[in-house]
């Protein structure tokens, strides 16, 4: 099926690449399915784009890229939720607030993402009792490491 997106143009995707968020995510609650798109050619960024709205695409990352100490727990309900059978179902992502300077690029390790790969279920988790934010500096981070 063919879509619009923002960063991309029209494309076409299969029906087996959308990932399903049950319940939204929060602040687009009717945005249910997307497709993850790369950005760049290293692969670290991609656009989470809604196969719904073509102006909607979000900048992600994998955290674990940049921020190699950050760990949260899932719960139980949102395994439960996810369908989640063992740990290696789970890919997490973080959504990005890009700025210029690209130094001053943000990541909401406070919510990530979350998707179970097999089942293409997914859902934004707010974590609780963390220190993370919603704007950790993702260059800072993987120069001080």
């Amino acid at each position: 099926m063919e879509i619009q997106t923002k960063y991309h143009g029209a494309i076409e995707v299969e029906q087996n690449e959308f990932i399903h968020f049950e319940q939204g995510i929060p602040g687009f609650l009717d945005e249910k399915e997307f497709v993850f798109l790369p950005l760049d050619d290293k692969g670290q960024l991609l656009i989470m784009q809604s196969t719904k709205t073509s102006e909607l695409g979000f900048v992600v990352t994998n955290p674990f890229e940049f921020f190699k100490e950050y760990e949260f727990e899932l719960s139980d309900q949102d395994k439960e939720s996810l369908k989640v059978e063992k740990e290696t179902d789970i890919q997490v992502f973080t959504i990005l607030t890009v700025k210029e300077p690209f130094a001053e690029t943000t990541a909401n390790l406070l919510a990530p993402l979350v998707i179970n790969i097999g089942t293409k279920l997914a859902k934004q988790v707010i974590l609780t009792d963390t220190a993370y934010t919603t704007k950790d500096k993702i260059i800072e981070n993987a120069i001080q490491k």
